[in-house]
């Protein structure tokens, strides 16, 4: 019987157990190795996949691709540092799976590579961005208010006033996403924390 062809690597080139418990070090040898190459690829899997909200509008003015690059092109030209403003690019990048709480798919694929406060802001941006429209479909948009004693309250209230709220005009000129690409790279290329992070020492 002939392998499938998107096999990577033989069977001897991969390990042999069939549960985690019967693992060996080889056996991790080998996966480590395969995860290295892996992750040092997020950033390109990243920027495929928000390439998806390209042309996807859901009755917005623009697209949530462009809407992205105009958070970030505002955030960028504003001063903001590159971990502000990859938080800021990426920051609707949980719109096609997380339908019900992408920024929190957001803030998990950012979490390893930003501080600790441009994390929170993404992770609850959706509740302070709620400030703008939320009263206009029947819910409170006084919802940020429970957050008042969060040391990042006023920090994610700005984020949403002078950046995310405001990046629906389609007469603004934005940079391109190549424009951001380089600034994604670096700012991936090594997880300031994770619980993988020895894994990856070199």
């Amino acid at each position: 019987m002939n392998k499938p062809e998107n096999l990577t690597h033989s069977i001897e080139e991969r390990a042999k157990f069939r549960e985690m418990k019967e693992g060996t070090q080889e056996d991790w040898a080998i996966i480590g190795a395969e995860y290295m190459a892996f992750a040092k690829d997020l950033p390109d899997r990243v920027l495929d996949h928000l390439k998806l909200l390209d042309g996807d509008f859901g009755g917005f003015p623009v697209c949530r691709l462009e809407h992205s690059l105009q958070t970030a092109t505002r955030a960028h030209r504003d001063g903001r540092d590159e971990q502000y403003v990859v938080m800021a690019l990426l920051h609707d990048i949980g719109d096609t799976l997380g339908s019900y709480n992408h920024p929190e798919v957001a803030a998990s694929i950012i979490k390893p590579f930003v501080t600790e406060e441009i994390h929170w802001i993404c992770q609850n941006h959706g509740a302070f961005q709620g400030y703008y429209y939320f009263h206009h479909l029947g819910m409170d948009r006084n919802v940020r208010d429970k957050f008042q004693d969060s040391p990042h309250y006023q920090a994610c209230a700005e984020f949403c006033e002078k950046y995310d709220q405001a990046a629906f005009d389609p007469d603004y000129e934005s940079e391109p996403l190549e424009f951001f690409e380089p600034m994604v790279r670096r700012v991936m290329a090594k997880p300031l924390a994770s619980m993988y992070a020895k894994a990856i020492e070199e």
